[in-house]
């Protein structure tokens, strides 16, 4: 005889919870959006000099609207970033908050990473039909993907170039103040480049991205500063077998969304010189879910994923690897490149990604 199937109890403590849950992620990406509104409005820069303050004062001082500050300093006391006196009517900016938020606060300024949620909402239409039609983008969808990729890459990779990222190939600072060949791949704005070409006039550098708008500013700093050792290039890398030779060959946060990864890879081991180093930055996380269910950046991570990174290799005819490819993926494929020496750090200013040295 079966026995009856159990009885289903619905748990409504764990339903109130979970609705709880909702509603406060709701108010986070509202938060995230007004972060950041503030930052790109400059508030945040002027708040810390002048807090605490009137909504008129700030206004004031940052050249902008009463009506619409006020009203965005109702949602950083709401988000409980700025304090607020009723009876005085005066706004202030903790400075333990006004260190994750300001300009001067980099590479801390969280500020900076929340304009990702603004970029991957801006194609939240072109997605809803790319997940019936299993379509790619392209980079000319997102309106400000550069410039926000821009700012996000100048503080955890450029602020920290030669005080903690060169350190990671002993002797390489001395080989660039010598003269050596760089060359970036998938360079974007190419502020990194800048700030080596600038250190060490002796090297010859090279910037090479798919979108010549990436670093069309830069490219004008790069002539108004008279910087005759570097040089930008647009191009097409899918079908290139190599470059050059190069004693040094960077890629910062670029390889995962390539057309062909794996091709790139070989195209830089058959453009190094046998001496010649390559530094790469990714994604640190795993390729397995499971591996991280406990990064706090993770819902982040996979978000910028679906709306950037997978659906701009699918664009290119690419294999969507996505933002966590994995540490396991990367060190695969730079083996099967033809990298005998392979190092991965994790430094500590830089929670979020992953370090590779790579030599023949």
């Amino acid at each position: 005889m079966n026995k009856p199937a159990a009885t289903l109890v619905f748990d409504n403590a764990k339903a109130d919870a979970f609705a709880n849950r909702l509603i406060g992620a709701l108010g986070n990406a509202a938060m995230a959006l007004m972060l950041s509104l503030g930052h790109r409005a400059g508030l945040f820069d002027v708040f810390a000099t002048v807090s605490p303050t009137t909504s008129n004062t700030l206004a004031e001082e940052a050249g902008l609207s009463e009506r619409y500050v006020r009203e965005w300093l109702a949602t950083m006391v709401t988000s409980g970033i700025v304090d607020y006196d009723a009876g005085a009517g005066l706004y202030s900016l903790p400075a333990e908050h006004a260190a994750f938020l300001t300009r001067a606060s980099v590479p801390d300024n969280i500020a900076i990473t929340a304009q990702f949620i603004g970029v991957a909402a801006s194609v939240e239409e072109e997605m809803l039909e790319r997940f019936r039609s299993g379509d790619g983008l392209q980079y000319h969808h997102f309106e400000r993907f550069h410039e926000v990729m821009a700012e996000d890459s100048a503080q955890l990779v450029v602020a920290a170039l030669q005080d903690h990222i060169l350190p990671l190939v002993p002797g390489l600072a001395g080989r660039l103040n010598d003269g050596i060949d760089v060359v970036e791949i998938g360079c974007g704005a190419g502020r990194a480049l800048m700030r080596l070409a600038t250190a060490f006039p002796r090297s010859r550098f090279l910037g090479v991205d798919v979108c010549a708008d990436a670093f069309a500013e830069t490219q004008v700093e790069v002539a108004r500063r008279a910087l005759s050792n570097l040089q930008f290039e647009a191009r097409d890398l899918s079908d290139v077998d190599t470059l050059g030779e190069f004693d040094l060959i960077t890629a910062f946060d670029a390889v995962h969304d390539q057309k062909n990864p794996s091709a790139l890879l070989a195209m830089v081991y058959q453009s190094l010189r046998s001496s010649g180093v390559f530094l790469m930055q990714d994604i640190g996380g795993s390729r397995d879910l499971e591996k991280n269910l406990e990064n706090p950046f993770a819902t982040l991570l996979y978000t910028i994923s679906l709306m950037h990174c997978t659906p701009i290799s699918i664009g290119q005819g690419g294999p969507g690897l996505g933002t966590f490819w994995g540490v396991e993926t990367a060190q695969e494929m730079l083996r099967d490149a033809g990298f005998q020496e392979i190092e991965t750090h994790r430094l500590p200013h830089d929670p979020i990604n992953a370090y590779f040295v790579a030599r023949h």
